[in-house]
């Protein structure tokens, strides 16, 4: 089942009857859905109140709250740490075990299926891909000669541009991005939750103070699937930001249609096997990880 995303901007009381999620806006109900039905909710109002039954019933079907800044881009992300899988010790343990050799292999696989994407992502647009391409078979273990960075100073000017630079911190498009990959990344972190894997403990991302660093490993190679949507957007319009239209073709990405090891999923869905195929990687260190892949093909 394709669960719903549910995006609140404007003040509102969010509060929970019969396993039902309801929003009220000036004392009337405005909308309602079974919370058994959603995937995420985002918070992006100062004013918006949630009733704690209301998180309790979002935990406890693993449903992703977002909370956004003044900024209007996701913040924090509430997840369970109960409930996620009857495993979880078992889980938490092959986590903590993992060799750090064991640990390198996965996260070239990672890299190079980013660079890969990237590259997929410059052929869709009719843009060159050679130079990524060969940079991603050259990607060794725990990618020590650094090719993420390489691919990412060709990527962005073939893309964007000559003078276009990625900061994290930026305005324009810059924002548009960081709003779309802290989607992605509250999805990611989702599907490990419910896998029974701990969010906290990254493969390659280890900053003592990010709870996400698992996923903010796992993301990766789905940036430039949202780097293409802020691409075409820009191109509509240079002037755009982010409110509701942009919010929504961002959103539009996670019901997407993608193949997951032959098997066509929406990409919520196939988030949440690979996050179980990770799990197969880490027991067993020489088996591959499948990742999600667009279905869109290449036009002559």
């Amino acid at each position: 089942m394709i669960k719903r995303i549910i995006d609140i901007s404007e003040g509102a009381y969010v509060h929970l009857k019969n396993q039902q999620m309801l929003v009220d806006k000036a004392g009337k109900c405005v909308g309602q859905i079974p919370v058994e039905d959603l995937g995420a909710v985002i918070l992006d109002h100062p004013a918006i109140i949630v009733s704690q039954a209301a998180v309790i019933a979002c935990q406890k079907n693993n449903v992703a709250i977002v909370y956004c800044d003044e900024k209007h881009l996701p913040y924090s992300v509430v997840l369970p740490i109960s409930e996620g899988h009857s495993l979880h010790q078992k889980v938490l343990r092959l986590q903590l075990n993992l060799s750090l050799p064991h640990r390198k292999r996965i996260w070239r696989q990672i890299i190079q299926q980013k660079i890969y994407q990237q590259s997929f992502t410059l052929k869709l647009l009719g843009k060159s891909s050679d130079y990524l391409e060969k940079l991603a078979k050259q990607v060794k273990s725990g990618d020590r000669e650094n090719h993420e960075a390489q691919a990412a100073q060709r990527y962005w000017k073939l893309l964007m541009g000559e003078n276009f630079k990625r900061d994290c911190k930026g305005e324009g498009v810059n924002s548009i991005l960081n709003y779309g990959y802290a989607i992605i990344r509250a999805m990611v972190a989702r599907a490990l939750v419910g896998s029974g894997l701990h969010p906290a403990l990254g493969l390659h991302h280890h900053n003592q103070y990010n709870g996400l660093c698992l996923a903010d490993d796992l993301m990766e190679p789905f940036r430039p699937w949202v780097d293409r949507i802020v691409f075409q957007l820009f191109q509509k319009d240079e002037n755009f930001k982010v409110d509701k239209e942009t919010k929504r073709e961002l959103l539009a990405l996670l019901s997407k249609t993608v193949s997951w090891n032959e098997k066509n999923l929406p990409m919520m869905v196939a988030f949440h096997y690979m996050a179980a195929d990770l799990k197969r990687v880490y027991e067993f260190p020489r088996c591959q990880l499948n990742f999600p892949q667009l279905l869109e093909k290449i036009k002559n």
